[in-house]
């Protein structure tokens, strides 16, 4: 465990294959949601056990829509059923639950559940867990555009642009993890990601355990970040 202590201080993670888990265990594509929710709680412990500050889920994106109402649905009502049922899991690892993404498009009763789960937890400080839920990058990058005013705009730059984010006290994350065995970061924090470290593996999200995620850091500590610029 020591060697993975030293690791990022923001990780995020594209959740990627539990609709083929499902498929090779013979099981329902909603099975595979449901396994890859207790991914994600044990992801979340050995975050934490290994000194991460912030970890960012991509759990449902805006292109998530075109996908079966039925698929849509039951991930809606999981969604909202583990924010609600979870509360005891936050307060035991003190996680702190923030949003990013566009709540308008969200059903009224998931809303409700986010805010509520961002209102119960806000004083928990043992970690930070963001839900990428409705959320694209590009969405995002525009939905900030629209809040810059006008007289602002002549004098932009990055970092002012960057305060008109989602969260936007939130260091961008140190290190980008997609499941799956696909090699794309598919519309996710792509401002905040621009120096991110990847990392790509084959395992399927629902397979993935402590020992994957202390991997992913033992392989980003091996890295030598320079962020445009040269070493001797």
């Amino acid at each position: 465990m020591a060697d993975v202590l030293r690791g990022p201080k923001h990780i995020g993670i594209i959740m990627d294959g539990n609709g083929r888990w499902a498929v090779k265990q013979g099981k329902s594509r909603t099975a595979g949601h449901k396994e890859g929710l207790e991914a994600a709680k044990r992801i979340i412990k050995a975050a934490r056990s290994a000194g991460i500050s912030f970890v960012t889920l991509y759990t449902f994106s805006t292109e998530n829509w075109k996908r079966t109402k039925e698929e849509v649905g039951f991930l809606m009502g999981l969604i909202k059923n583990h924010l609600r049922n979870e509360y005891d899991f936050y307060k035991e690892n003190g996680i702190k639950v923030l949003h990013t993404g566009d709540l308008k498009m969200l059903p009224g009763d998931v809303r409700e559940e986010i805010r509520l789960a961002e209102q119960d937890t806000e004083s928990f400080s043992g970690m930070t867990v963001i839900l990428a839920l409705n959320y694209g990058g590009r969405d995002e990058i525009i939905r900030a555009i629209k809040k810059i005013p006008s007289d602002v705009i002549d004098n932009l730059t990055e970092e002012k642009f960057s305060s008109y984010l989602d969260n936007n006290s939130i260091p961008f994350p140190d290190l980008i993890i997609r499941t799956g065995g696909e090699r794309r970061i598919s519309n996710f924090l792509l401002w905040q990601s621009a120096y991110s470290e990847l990392f790509f593996s084959d395992k399927l999200w629902p397979d993935w355990q402590a020992e994957d995620l202390y991997e992913a850091i033992r392989d980003f500590n091996g890295r030598e970040r320079r962020y445009g610029g040269v070493t001797e």
